[in-house]
Parts: C-alpha cells; structure tokens; sequence
C-alpha cells in the first residue's frame, strides 16, 4: 500500500521549496500546495514600484509550481481570499481601529494555514503537513502532549507567530528546517539546485506594500465606505493637555516616536490610544514602562495549563528579549497574569504574550491590557 502523501505548504520561497525537495529526496510521497490568499490588484491606489518583500504573490505562486515541476511532484492552487479577508484582513483593520496593533501573520497562521490547509490534505489523503517554518515539534509521552519549541537558528525562529496551535494541529505538523540554520538551507536549495536557491526571504505582509499599515488603513476603510471625520481625533498629553490632532488611532502603536506630528522641545511616544474618545495619548520614555499585564484566549501547548504560578521567559513582540516573569491563574481559565521581575517598555494591547520555559513554548495569548 503506498504511503500516505505529506501535504507541503509552498510559499514559492526557498524555505517551503527546500522542505518539498528535501522530503522528495528522502523518498516520501509529497503534494505541493499554495493557498491563494489576497488579491494583489486591489486596492490600486497602494501599488507601488518596486514593492519588495511581500509572501504570497502571483510571482509566488509560479515560483512554488516552477519548484514542484523540477522535483516532481504534484502541485495545487486552492483560493482562499474570503476566508483570509474575513479571518485575518477584517480582524486586522477592526483592532486598529480599537486601538490595538494586530499580528495578522498570527491570524494567518490560527486560522488559516494550520486550519484551512489541513482541510486541503484531507482532501488529498494526506496525514501530514509540512511547512517552512523554523520551528520544532516533538511529542513528549510522559504528557501525552505536543510540544513545541524554539527552532535551533535563534535568528531565524517563528514559534512568537504559532503560539495558537492546537494539539490536534501540532500532531499533524512537521517541521523539517527547525534543526537547521538559514545558511545551511541556502546550502541545501543551491546543491539540489533548486530555482528558488537564491531567492531573498519575505519581510512584509502580503496585503501590506512595504510595510505601510497606515496606507492600507485608509485605502480599505475608503473601500469600505468610512468617512475620514470618523476617525480623526486629538493627540494629548498623560495630563490632558491637547497637542494636535490626527487622522486615526490606526497611524501609532504603543512605543512610536517618530510621525507623531508635533514638537515640544522633548523626546515624546505613543502611551496608548483611546478609540472611545479617539485620542492618542503621549508621553515620555518613562510612561512606557510597566510590570504586569493580563493575556487572554491563552492556548497552552507544553503544558495543559496553571496549577499554580509558573516561572516563564515572556515575550511580548517578535523582536523582545524574552524577559523573566511569573503567571499567575485568574478566575478565567483562558485567561493569565504575567508578573515581570523588572518592567518592560511598550506592552501593547493586540500583540501576542509568548511562555517560554527554554527552548520550550509553554503557551501564549493575546495582550489585553
């Protein structure tokens, strides 16, 4: 009876590329698959010259099927757009609107890469899937649970962007490149000289040109039919005093310095954002410091969740260092308090709050305040 086939998750990188090829080599029965996920024609105003960095593009797309015919494998496209728009895209614009800065690559992965595309291997029989993500995953049967940890290249790893994995998810995942560095994947791609070999790595959001939130904001509520007056607020001090005005919440994040607009003589950030009142709080370097914050819809992986206060490495964006802390239970069960042992500087509400006992992902959750 032929083995089942592993699903891949090709991105037209040399990540996902590497994956498919790899496990062809190592003679597994391998489908590639791409999810068609945003249309790059929309919103035309946004188009840029030269946008570099964006995953998931139409050149995406024909460099993971170029791939898939050089190794041999079967290849699909499955079009995902209403479901992204409305899981990931929708999500996105409503946070920022209520003052909070979204991960939608979180989103992405949640709902739609790791729920979607398993959907897609069934339909190919396949048992699992593999990605290009620089992760680990390992079952510990003491347990009887999943694990997932940190991928052995500290630069290169992504489990701050998959703490929403389930145990039903991580038992069907395989991450072939979580015990490898980048170089020696490069170094793989090019010796099965693979197309893709020196092509550069996606920085950006797919639906986001070059970055610019601020710009997809205001060209998707145009879209949508949201009068600008709506938006537009007062920017003022933590003692209320008022320094100007902007054109939404959605243009700053807790921590921002530059854009702000106004100048007083001093250094001043963003303190928080009131979509209530649509304010845009400043203040100095000092306010941006606290102790504590609550996490909430925490999905535990290693562990099945707080007996008492744990000890825990946290992570509060992609790029922090993750810092010593306790959790601590509430009267919500999907919902922690994480207790620094020295405050952190910008905890911003909307961001994903990272366990980590080591290399281990304990859990994670959304920052609420």
């Amino acid at each position: 009876m032929p083995e089942q086939p592993i699903a891949v998750a090709m991105s037209g990188g040399v990540d996902s590329s590497t994956v498919a090829a790899l496990l062809v080599r190592q003679g597994r029965n391998v489908v590639g698959m791409t999810m068609q996920l945003w249309n790059q024609r929309r919103l035309p105003e946004l188009s840029t010259e030269g946008a570099t960095g964006r995953c998931c593009s139409l050149d995406d797309v024909y460099d993971a099927r170029h791939v898939a015919e050089q190794i041999g494998i079967p290849y699909y496209v499955v079009n995902f757009e209403r479901q992204f728009e409305d899981q990931v895209v929708k999500p996105f614009v409503a946070e920022y609107l209520a003052g909070r800065t979204p991960i939608p690559c979180t989103l992405c992965n949640n709902y739609i890469k790791f729920d979607r595309f398993l959907e897609m291997a069934d339909s190919v029989g396949a048992r699992y899937m593999a990605t290009g993500h620089y992760a680990r995953v390992r079952y510990h049967e003491p347990s009887g649970r999943y694990q997932l940890l940190r991928a052995v290249d500290a630069t290169k790893d992504q489990t701050y962007f998959l703490f929403g994995l389930t145990q039903p998810q991580l038992a069907r995942t395989l991450f072939p490149l979580g015990e490898l560095n980048k170089s020696e994947v490069r170094d793989l791609a090019r010796g099965m000289d693979l197309a893709v070999a020196a092509k550069g790595d996606s920085q950006e959001i797919c639906f986001v040109p070059n970055g610019d939130y601020a710009a997809f904001m205001n060209a998707y509520l145009k879209e949508s039919g949201v009068p600008t007056r709506e938006i537009e607020g007062e920017i003022v001090t933590t003692d209320g005093r008022t320094l100007g005005r902007h054109a939404g919440v959605h243009h700053y994040t807790i921590g921002q310095r530059k854009g702000l607009g106004i100048a007083t003589g001093e250094p001043l950030y963003v303190i928080a954002t009131d979509s209530a009142s649509q304010r845009v709080v400043v203040g100095g370097n000092h306010d941006l410091l606290r102790s504590s914050f609550f996490a909430a819809d925490v999905n535990w992986i290693s562990i099945a969740g707080l007996s008492g206060p744990v000890r825990a490495q946290v992570k509060i964006r992609n790029k922090h260092a993750a810092a010593p802390a306790t959790l601590h239970a509430t009267d919500d069960a999907n919902r922690v308090e994480v207790v620094f042992d020295e405050p952190q500087r910008a905890i911003t509400p909307g961001q994903g709050a990272v366990f980590y006992d080591g290399d281990l992902v304990l859990g994670g959750g959304w920052i609420v305040g």
